[in-house]
């Protein structure tokens, strides 16, 4: 659609002057028609501002809920929140979705975009890395050197925006701050703190965009930033609702990672130059503590899986020593750093935070899981995490809805399995919300095809699956000439998937893994016909539009995988609660994934496409044919010549 910009446009004072035939987005994009499911959501939008309702929305895909909820939220004139689920989506709504709205309504509402504080600049630490001077490689040297003048430009410090420098960079923790390593308002450098600044303007702004998880995390610690806001908020608005109840678990619970040490390590030798120059044994204690973490890392490799229950090796001997190891370690830090405290506000920090991740250590090995929370270990090539995970976030969630009179939104494209809301309202214990569906735009029937190949083996059981869906699906890919996602549950089989198709494509090939997501995507846009494979982080919260992609298969249903030590704790609980783990947990997030992968498909009304299901069980068992009733209401066929016959049709991608 083209934007023409009204002129002498009376500012409007009702939906259906935003909305409407006539409202400003009909006089503003050539074309424009009016969405129904857009005008509902944010007609139930303003009816719970007035009331201070708490409300719950899928908003199918293509109905525009950013609009849908930001225009009766200009419209109240309210002071409000809004949160999303990535940074990446924080960015779009802040940098062009909100400024696009507010021009189109004439609104001078003031906005602030607030991120986590290792998300900014720390001016402190800038200096004294670059007066230290010792980094471990000549491309940390350019990108210190690269942040430093990109610091003497930047207004606001949010290190996104620093062209020079991926935020993936190792160097980043060295130039940036945690709540753990901070020293608040003792920082030399406070006054020019670019975190306290966005905080101020987010304090001063009317709309302030956020992400979930500094609004879990603020919630969970109750420290300055956006803690303080909530209580002015009348409006608070989660878009990408349906990530909340697992950031919530996270950040309600307590997390000790390997990571964290080591971090605490290199702050200590950096502090104790600093402050206590004489005291070089400190040094040699810490660097005990990143020594015996090594240990730690090489007994967890035997371990079953990845996500460990600790009460499954909490007995083994060799797990134990290093362990208690690493628990004395961090004893003897704590005690040198007890001395050198007095030295300095940095040292100090340094053993308020050895104090704590050692009764963390403690609390960790010595607690029972309850019917409350579970202890879990998460492994990785060279780091662990040490959990201890609420079984329900919910109650302390609800807590914070119902703390006092206020709006809450709840939206997302995917939050109902069908047209039951209650896996997503029993998460996160809001019970009394009025739960609401608005429908898609899309003409589904006519803008897509359902391929479900025949005779395909049973996932779960034939070791070739990979192959021989690749091989069902190698004709669409010749019909569509490529311009297509091919979806993954594991990354094992997509790892399994790129080595069978490597040089057997006559399209682009694009591998999750091979470059940094958005790379990756414009590349894929730019083929005009590659085919990309991508697992869980491609099923959701990406935007290809027009002929780039015609295809979207996925390999098999995406049950979540059962050796979770969270997810078999909950499991058991919903066991003795007399219901059926299955049907109460598994079925609904199936479900609710399902949606989501099956969403990159139609992303506008012009686009058209094949969606392959490839998992025989969607037609072979109940639970199988009631995922395919809760996607939207596609055409379906089992045989390849519909297929051809689809791209063979004259209304072309625009």
């Amino acid at each position: 659609m083209t934007h023409h910009p009204a002129a002498n446009t009376p500012r409007p004072t009702t939906l259906d002057d935003v909305f409407g035939h006539e409202g400003v987005l009909a006089q503003a994009f050539a074309g424009y028609q009016p969405r129904p499911g857009q005008m509902q959501m944010a007609e139930i939008i303003r009816d719970a501002i007035t009331d201070s309702r708490t409300v719950v929305i899928e908003a199918g895909t293509g109905v525009g809920k950013t609009f849908g909820y930001l225009a009766p939220v200009l419209l109240a004139g309210r002071k409000a929140i809004v949160s999303t689920g990535t940074k990446h989506l924080q960015d779009q709504i802040f940098s062009r979705d909100l400024p696009q709205i507010k021009a189109l309504m004439g609104s001078n509402a003031r906005t602030a975009l607030l991120k986590g504080r290792a998300n900014y600049l720390c001016q402190h630490r800038l200096d004294r890395a670059i007066a230290e001077g010792r980094l471990q490689s000549p491309d940390w040297v350019r990108a210190l050197q690269r942040i430093k003048t990109w610091a003497e430009r930047t207004r606001d410090g949010d290190i996104s925006r620093c062209d020079m420098v991926t935020e993936e960079h190792g160097i980043w923790p060295l130039v940036t701050s945690t709540n753990e390593n901070c020293l608040g308002k003792e920082c030399p450098a406070f006054d020019e703190c670019f975190v306290v600044k966005a905080r101020e303007a987010a304090h001063e702004a009317e709309i302030v965009v956020i992400n979930h998880h500094l609004f879990c995390a603020d919630i969970a610690i109750r420290q300055s930033g956006f803690a303080q806001l909530l209580p002015e908020a009348d409006v608070v608005v989660l878009d990408e609702a349906h990530q909340l109840p697992e950031i919530a678990s996270l950040f309600f619970g307590s997390a000790l990672s390997s990571g964290q040490m080591i971090d605490l390590v290199r702050d200590t030798v950096r502090e104790q130059q600093a402050e206590a120059a004489d005291m070089s044994d400190i040094t040699v204690v810490a660097h005990q503590l990143e020594v015996a973490l090594d240990p730690c890392v090489l007994a967890l490799k035997n371990a079953r899986t990845d996500r460990i229950a600790w009460a499954e090796i909490a007995e083994d001997a060799a797990i134990q020593a290093t362990f208690n190891a690493l628990d004395e370690c961090l004893k003897e830090l704590t005690s040198a750093l007890e001395i050198a405290a007095p030295r300095g506000k940095g040292l100090a920090s340094c053993h308020e935070r050895a104090v704590q991740m050692r009764q963390g250590l403690s609390s960790f090995r010595s607690s029972k899981d309850t019917d409350t929370e579970v202890r879990w270990l998460e492994r990785r090539e060279k780091s662990f995490t040490l959990n201890i995970t609420p079984m329900d976030a919910g109650k302390t969630f609800s807590d914070v809805v119902e703390s006092q009179p206020r709006t809450w939104v709840f939206t997302s494209a995917t939050l109902a399995a069908g047209a039951d809301f209650s896996h997503f309202t029993r998460r996160l214990n809001l019970n009394l919300a009025l739960c609401q569906q608005t429908p898609s735009p899309f003409d589904y029937p006519n803008q897509a095809l359902m391929y479900l190949p025949p005779d395909l083996p049973d996932p779960k059981t034939d070791s070739d699956y990979t192959l021989k869906i690749l091989r069902r699906v190698f004709p669409v890919l010749k019909a569509s000439g490529g311009r297509a996602f091919l979806l993954f549950t594991s990354h094992r089989e997509l790892k399994k998937a790129a080595e069978i198709l490597e040089g057997k494509l006559p399209f682009p090939l694009f591998v999750q893994g091979m470059q940094a997501k958005a790379t990756l995507l414009e590349q894929f846009r730019q083929s005009g016909n590659g085919v990309l494979l991508g697992t869980q982080s491609f099923w959701e919260g990406v935007d290809v539009r027009g002929e780039a992609l015609s295809v979207v298969m996925i390999d098999r249903i995406p049950f979540a995988s059962p050796d979770d030590p969270v997810r078999r704790a909950r499991e058991t609980q919903l066991k003795e609660a007399g219901h059926s783990p299955f049907a109460a947990m598994a079925m609904p997030e199936a479900i609710i994934t399902f949606k989501q992968g099956v969403g990159r498909l139609i992303r506008d009304v012009t686009d058209r496409g094949i969606l392959v299901l490839c998992d025989p069980r969607l037609q072979s068992t109940g639970y199988g044919r009631q995922i395919l009733d809760a996607l939207p209401p596609m055409r379906r066929t089992s045989d390849p010549i519909d297929v051809h016959a689809f791209f063979q049709e004259s209304i072309p991608k625009t």
